[in-house]
């Protein structure tokens, strides 16, 4: 009791004291107020970094997995340069994963997958490279797409060509080629985009004064640079002069990273130059490759075709008709042998670049008759045997060779920008455009065509005739003047002779007679010479060989048919018997007939029949 009593009093005195002071605070009850000077201000930049930390954040984690664990692999194979596994990376790996989840959208930004890579910069532009070459060609890229792949060339080249020393760095023929040719289309692409000055913005029109960008002069420097650097000009004629070519590769030449880069570069200014209209000096870079199977381009079919399809152009578009029906039969020929190509994702475009190759072809033989391999004959003549009608017609052919032109000829460039930076000298490009280039050349290649419209005709006649006075040929050609007809001989007696290419740089050659017509004119008579070729009967002979084994294996793989009469006799026996033991058991017609209609009694007999058979 006395502790109780102690305990109460203690808190008496407690409480007496608490009664004394005063436990609210002044600001109770008062809402405190945010001033921004209390904290801190954050800046900006710091803001928008940590924005677009969080948004890359989130980018990261969709991902998918399968993707992640893909872009691991194949930088480590970079790393360890396996170009086994890089190969397979690049040309299965990264197709297929394009297919399943960004067949229409972006792949993730090289800065969300860094963390994948340990911020590897030259992995990093690698991937880029990927990334906007997916975008060009699956999407539709921006300006900012376009400047920024621009940028990311420079980086890659810049380290290539301005590094201490060469790189360490190994990568796979195809991927090599598609840098140069994607390097190159790109190009293409936007100086045909900012040649169309009216459907620009504002923000578009102020990037553009920027004019350095994908400039003609640019492209070129890295193409000649790559080629320098890598000797690769003096390495092609050491080989062909029987030499060693790494006594004069020098330390770069010697790696196959720069000495593939220097060879496919050569080659992408052949495709530069045809684009630019320099058919000339197209061809003249091309001096030191020679064109057959044993060619370094050959390791790379889009390599391969792109040279042939220039090269074919080039010579088209000079007038050696010969040439170029031999180029582009060459590499048809080729692409009809590979159809069931395993690498699908360069089909389509081979498909595409070999249909407009017939094209130019059916233009070529227009011009110059000559005879072509069976195969690609009949396949000409299927795509564009209406047009070949049309283009043997005079007049009524020029409308099919502008339509078979525009669809075939390469997508040509203006060498020079827009004036961007001048305001008055843009509005007057506004005012008074340029032509556009590829009717600029079309109308150039016309000049040629419709001087030779009466070819067809002329040859016609002086096929029928051993000589022929001009009057009369005049009046065959309804025209009043000789003197005109004179004009049309000439042109003829021109276009029966042209340079062909047999050895040395593609602009060398022999003056040859290309068609089994000829003649002269003496006073006022033609005297009319026709070769006769023999007919080349062994290949044909030797093709049918090979289709009739093919429809006899056909035949022979298939089980031969049963004659009906028989197998309905074999049937009608099969009833007879069974009827003949159902009433020697006694148990009557009705049974017979009814073991008659059992399955056994009708299918049996006429089965065993077609198996024996």
């Amino acid at each position: 009791m006395a502790d109780t009593r102690a305990y109460f009093d203690v808190t008496d005195e407690l409480e007496e004291d608490i009664g004394q002071v005063d436990v609210l605070p002044d600001s109770y009850g008062q809402q405190a107020e945010y001033t921004e000077e209390q904290f801190p201000r954050l800046d900006e930049t710091q803001f928008a970094a940590l924005q677009q930390q969080l948004a890359q954040q989130q980018a990261f984690a969709a991902i998918p997995d399968q993707v992640k664990r893909f872009i691991v692999r194949f930088h480590e194979s970079i790393l360890s340069n396996n170009v086994q596994e890089i190969r397979a990376a690049y040309e299965s790996g990264w197709n297929k994963l394009t297919d399943q989840f960004y067949s229409k959208t972006e792949w993730p930004d090289a800065e969300v997958i860094s963390p994948l890579v340990r911020d590897d910069q030259v992995f990093l532009v690698l991937y880029r490279e990927l990334w906007y070459r997916h975008v060009f060609s699956k999407l539709s890229p921006n300006i900012d797409d376009r400047f920024h792949s621009y940028e990311n060339s420079c980086e890659l080249f810049n380290y290539l060509l301005n590094s201490e020393g060469p790189v360490a760095l190994n990568l796979p023929d195809s991927w090599l080629w598609d840098i140069i040719d994607e390097f190159l289309y790109q190009f293409q692409s936007h100086a045909i985009w900012r040649s169309k000055v009216k459907s620009k913005n504002e923000d578009e029109l102020n990037m553009l004064m920027d004019t350095s960008v994908w400039s003609s002069y640019s492209v070129l420097n890295v193409l000649y640079s790559l080629i320098q650097k890598s000797r690769i000009n003096e390495q092609l004629a050491a080989t062909a002069r029987g030499e060693n070519p790494e006594d004069v590769a020098g330390e770069y030449g010697s790696l196959p990273l720069y000495r593939t880069l220097g060879y496919f570069s050569i080659i992408g200014l052949l495709r530069v130059h045809v684009l630019l209209g320099d058919y000339t000096l197209a061809l003249t870079v091309m001096d030191h490759i020679e064109l057959n199977k044993k060619a370094f381009f050959t390791k790379v079919t889009a390599a391969h075709v792109t040279v042939y399809y220039y090269v074919g152009f080039s010579y088209l578009m000079l007038g050696r008709y010969t040439d170029a029906i031999k180029t582009f039969s060459n590499i048809l020929v080729f692409i009809s042998r590979i159809k069931n190509y395993t690498r699908s994702y360069q089909v389509d475009a081979i498909n595409k670049q070999a249909d407009r190759m017939y094209a130019l072809l059916a233009i070529a033989v227009a011009l110059c008759p000559t005879r072509l391999d069976e195969n690609i004959h009949s396949n000409l003549r299927e795509r564009y045997g209406d047009q070949l009608a049309k283009m043997s017609k005079g007049e009524e052919g020029l409308a099919a060779f502008e339509e078979l032109f525009l669809y075939a000829c390469p997508k040509f460039i203006l060498a020079n920008s827009p004036p961007y930076p001048n305001p008055e000298e843009l509005i007057a490009y506004i005012e008074a455009p340029p032509q556009e280039p590829a009717q600029r050349h079309l109308a150039l290649f016309m000049t040629s065509v419709r001087a030779q419209l009466s070819n067809p005709t002329l040859r016609s006649f002086l096929k029928l005739y051993s000589s022929l006075g001009t009057s009369k040929l005049a009046a065959f050609l309804d025209k009043q003047d000789e003197d005109e007809v004179f004009q049309q001989l000439l042109v003829q007696k021109q276009s029966l002779r042209a340079l062909k290419h047999n050895e040395g740089g593609l602009l060398e050659g022999d003056i040859v007679s290309t068609s089994d017509l000829d003649f002269v004119i003496d006073d006022n008579m033609i005297q009319v010479a026709e070769s006769k070729t023999s007919r080349r009967y062994g290949t044909w002979f030797l093709r049918s060989l090979v289709s009739q084994n093919e429809v006899l294996a056909g035949i022979q793989s298939k089980p031969l048919p049963v004659k009906q009469k028989a197998a309905a006799g074999a049937q009608a026996q099969a009833q007879g018997g069974d009827a003949q033991r159902a009433q020697a058991t006694g148990t009557g017609a009705g049974a017979g007939a009814q073991r008659t209609g059992a399955p056994r009694a009708v299918g049996g007999p006429a089965w065993g029949a077609q198996r024996r058979a």
